[in-house]
């Protein structure tokens, strides 16, 4: 049987100029909490969960804990044997895992650019196999990768490309199957599960981790935003057939190759009439920034049943050096999770879990407050796909008087509401 968490702490891991992995088992591997290395639990640590990935980390040096010294050791020269300059190693988990500390790694020039907007998890190297710092957040199997057959995603998504070649929005999210891999649009054309439905190019955010635009000075963005404003007969097209057809369905407005959804507030009222006028089945959700608060009132008089709202921190400091927002402020952000809950909706936060910002106590206290005030339903604990050393220049962060641990944290929430669940994934409302 597999070990659960590794008996002592894993070696740290790099890789040389050419991208190849080594172990290196004079330093033991460490983590990173904010701005701060620090040694890791074996506790936190699980085997690297299928369909995960490991990163080299360009231009950054990995840092690793000297156990005999109790110190922290930047590895800044090849050992021997090893050719070409040292690079950091980190790893991109699979959906459903939530991080609990960062990849140890120095970034020796402040000008290097953005690292690509992925999330960088510590990771290290014991008894033949890869440890990564976190848990599984949701046991919803949706996107695990074990469950998608390359042929059958490919002969399905043409089928249905081919079938309705009228609908704009089919094509965009065919694309999304086929090029970008995209769970959400393969679970469409599996006809399962939760479907996307982008529908807005613009945005009114410019958020620093937007996945679809990017400035040229910025990281690359790792998906082309749609182009075009669907009709309100092809969001149903796409809509009303999933909702008919798959187990506990779901389809969701806001998706991360689109702006922001409630920029089209008009199409998504006029197409949830019309997806309502066809079934009464599975659930309408929006993933959205929430700016808008008597759009959001509007759309849930329509039949729209949940929203998720993207949030950094709870601290509108940071919130607002992250989102950048065009035309609203924090407060409507407050006011739409307030109307939804009052109307009788139900509310997610799609909490970006970056380990030394969200378990700080006053991140912690700051978001019991605002729970306290305006009722919640669920948290989606997502890893922050971001440079973490070029986010926390961004948002001007300094750091906080005393961080719980991730796995503190929601459990400090948990005491706190007892009736708010956790995960990962939109749940279904209905079966």
């Amino acid at each position: 049987m597999a070990k659960k968490h590794p008996s002592e702490i894993p070696s740290l891991l790099f890789a040389d100029s050419q991208g190849k992995i080594y172990d290196f088992p004079h330093l033991k591997m460490a983590g990173r909490s904010g701005r701060i290395f620090h040694p890791i639990n074996p506790q936190d640590l699980i085997p690297l969960p299928e369909g995960s990935e490991l990163f080299v980390v360009p231009g950054r040096l990995p840092v690793g804990w000297d156990d005999q010294h109790d110190e922290m050791v930047v590895l800044n020269e090849n050992p021997s044997g090893v050719t070409g300059s040292v690079q950091a190693v980190a790893a991109f988990m699979a959906p459903a895992y939530t991080q609990t500390a960062l990849a140890a790694f120095y970034r020796p020039d402040d000008k290097l650019p953005p690292l690509p907007l992925f999330a960088y998890t510590a990771v290290g190297w014991w008894k033949g196999r890869f440890w990564v710092a976190g848990f599984r957040s949701d046991s919803d199997p949706r996107q695990d990768i074990k469950n998608f057959n390359p042929n059958r995603v490919k002969k399905r998504t043409l089928a249905r490309l081919k079938k309705e070649q009228g609908n704009r929005l089919i094509k965009h999210l065919g694309r999304c199957s086929l090029t970008y891999g995209c769970p959400a649009a393969k679970n469409l054309f599996l006809e399962r599960w939760e479907a996307p439905l982008p529908t807005s190019p613009e945005c009114n955010a410019r958020c620093l981790g937007c996945l679809s635009k990017q400035p040229p000075d910025g990281p690359p963005a790792t998906q082309e935003r749609i182009k075009f404003i669907p009709s309100p007969e092809e969001v149903a097209g796409v809509a009303v057939p999933h909702l008919e057809r798959a187990a506990k369905a779901i389809t969701s407005f806001g998706q991360g190759c689109e702006g922001e959804p409630l920029m089209q507030a008009d199409l998504l009222k006029e197409s949830i009439k019309l997806i309502r006028k066809n079934t009464e089945k599975g659930t309408i959700n929006l993933n959205t920034n929430a700016s808008l608060p008597d759009e959001i009132a509007q759309l849930k008089e329509c039949g729209l049943q949940s929203i998720r709202i993207s949030m950094n921190s709870i601290r509108p400091e940071y919130y607002n050096l992250y989102y950048r927002p065009k035309g609203y402020k924090f407060d409507d952000v407050l006011n739409s999770w307030k109307i939804m809950k009052k109307m009788g909706g139900f509310v997610s936060l799609n909490w970006f879990i970056m380990p030394g910002l969200s378990d700080e106590i006053e991140e912690l206290e700051r978001l019991a407050e605002a729970i306290e005030a305006f009722g919640l339903d669920f948290i989606q604990l997502r890893n922050h796909n971001i440079d973490p050393d070029w986010y926390m220049d961004k948002i001007a962060y300094k750091s906080g008087t005393t961080r719980l641990g991730i796995r503190s944290a929601i459990n400090y929430l948990k005491s706190r509401f007892p009736k708010l669940r956790f995960g990962y994934f939109n749940p279904p409302l209905t079966d």
